[in-house]
Formats: C-alpha cells, sequence, structure tokens
C-alpha cells in the first residue's frame, strides 16, 4: 500500500544555461584595530568560502531543484567580499571583471532542452544577436535574466528583472513576459503583484535574484502557469535571503 504522503519522484528538466560566470569569494575576518599607516582600519583575515557567482550561481541554484544544466559561459569575473566574523556584516567589495568575448553557436541547438535560460550580467558574454538567434532556434521557452536595457528587442522571452532595472530600461517588452522583483515588496507580474514570503531576518539579499530565476523556471516547466511560477520563485528567495552569501535552496526547504 503507498504512503500518501510519501513525496513524488522529481522531475529532471533539462536546462540550457547561458551566461557571464562569477567567483564569489568571502573572507572572513576580524577589525580591531587602526593602520600605523594610514587612518584606516586593518582587517585580519581568519579564513575564506568560495562559492559559484552570477550564472553560476544560476546553474547551483537550477541543479539544487534537480534539473540537468548544460552551462555555456564566459571567462570568470571575480569578488571578494570581507565580511566582519563576529556581525556578519559586509565591510568592503572587491571586484575584478572580466570582459568576455561574445557566445557564438556553430552549429543547431539540439532538441533536447525543457527550457534555455540567459543570465546576462552584461560581460560580453551575452549579445542581442546571441538572444534573438536562440528565439528562433530554441522551441521551448526562454527565460532571460538581463542588465540589458533595450528589452522590447528581446521578444519572444520571458524577461525577469529588478526594480532597479526597470528604471533603466529603454524599451519594454509585452507584460505578459515581464517579470520584476522588488525584494521585500514580492514581485510584479501582468499588472498583478505577488507579495513576498514573510522573513524574520534578512541576512544577506546577494543571489536572491538568481533564486527568483531558478525557481520561476522549475515551477513554470512543472505548472505551465505563470502565477504559480512567481509565488514559488518569491518562497524560493525567500529562503535564500536568510543565508550568508549566495545559496542555492533544496525543494524540501521551498515547500
Amino acid at each position: 500500500m503507498k504512503d500518501s504522503n510519501s513525496i513524488q519522484p522529481q522531475v529532471k528538466y533539462k536546462i540550457l544555461l547561458v551566461g557571464d560566470i562569477g567567483e564569489d569569494i568571502y573572507t572572513y575576518g576580524d577589525v580591531n584595530r587602526i593602520s600605523p599607516e594610514a587612518p584606516v582600519p586593518v582587517f585580519e583575515s581568519k579564513y575564506i568560502v568560495t562559492k559559484a557567482g552570477m550564472a553560476g550561481n544560476v546553474a547551483k541554484n537550477l541543479e539544487a531543484l534537480g534539473c540537468h544544466v548544460n552551462f555555456l559561459h564566459g571567462e570568470t569575473s571575480v569578488k571578494n567580499r570581507l565580511i566582519d566574523i563576529r556581525s556578519k556584516q559586509q565591510l568592503i567589495r572587491l571586484d575584478k571583471d572580466i570582459i568576455s568575448e561574445p557566445i557564438k553557436f556553430e552549429t543547431a541547438i539540439p532538441p533536447v532542452y525543457d527550457a534555455v535560460v540567459i543570465s546576462d550580467y552584461n560581460k560580453g558574454t551575452v549579445t542581442y544577436e546571441l538572444i534573438e538567434e536562440l528565439v528562433k532556434e530554441a522551441n521551448v521557452p526562454i527565460f532571460v535574466d538581463t542588465k540589458k536595457t533595450d528589452l522590447a528587442r528581446l521578444a519572444g522571452c520571458y524577461i525577469k528583472i529588478n526594480a532597479l532595472e526597470k528604471s533603466r530600461a529603454t524599451s519594454l517588452p509585452n507584460s505578459q513576459h515581464l517579470i520584476v522583483t522588488h525584494g521585500g515588496d514580492g514581485a510584479y507580474w501582468n499588472g498583478w503583484t505577488y507579495a513576498a514570503e514573510i522573513v524574520g531576518d534578512v541576512i544577506d539579499v546577494c543571489g536572491a535574484g538568481d533564486t527568483f530565476l531558478a525557481a520561476l523556471v522549475y515551477e513554470f516547466l512543472k505548472t505551465g502557469h505563470m502565477p504559480d511560477a512567481v509565488k514559488f520563485a518569491n518562497k524560493a528567495s525567500a529562503v535564500t535571503v536568510q543565508h550568508i552569501g549566495v545559496y542555492a535552496p533544496r525543494l524540501e526547504e521551498i515547500k
């Protein structure tokens, strides 16, 4: 006899992910004195944690939900965050951005994917032309998280951006294809606002947008229903903001 409370087997969606890759370094340490050389604090490093960033974090989030990910990316940019070991507050971030050569497809995209996901941090990997080519070639849903501004040019994609990115946009797509996140105020889609999950303590918002994107894709493929996908993505990002640094919640944590 089957247990009615047993968890159903998880669907393994196949995702083609294209985007900029980063390395997120978290250097934890103490600040207990001022430098004798200049009136600046001395940061004493205690230990270092390294995680995948940018589209690499999207890949980790998709994999945590059980997806198979084929990840195409450019060169690696690095962000090093110095964090006070006691308060867990970020003191400063040191960036080393690498501008990559754009990705080009030399052959047709094989018809094995359930969705294409583009995580574009404007580091050169993804061009407008690449996205337009994917719209023509890939007969599956395409989800784009981008810092580009001419969003109407990305017609045919589901575009996920945050409120700041929307304010900088020079053109917008059809409202049915635009999802705008507003942090603690939830997410907006097609005239509706979906409230964010109530969180006791927001520890770190870093990577919450990547989690939202991955969860949005997963739930949309599962249900085909954008309102359900946005609600699920809100739940997933609420889990992430309760952790320091980028985080990839598992399905059981979200549910």
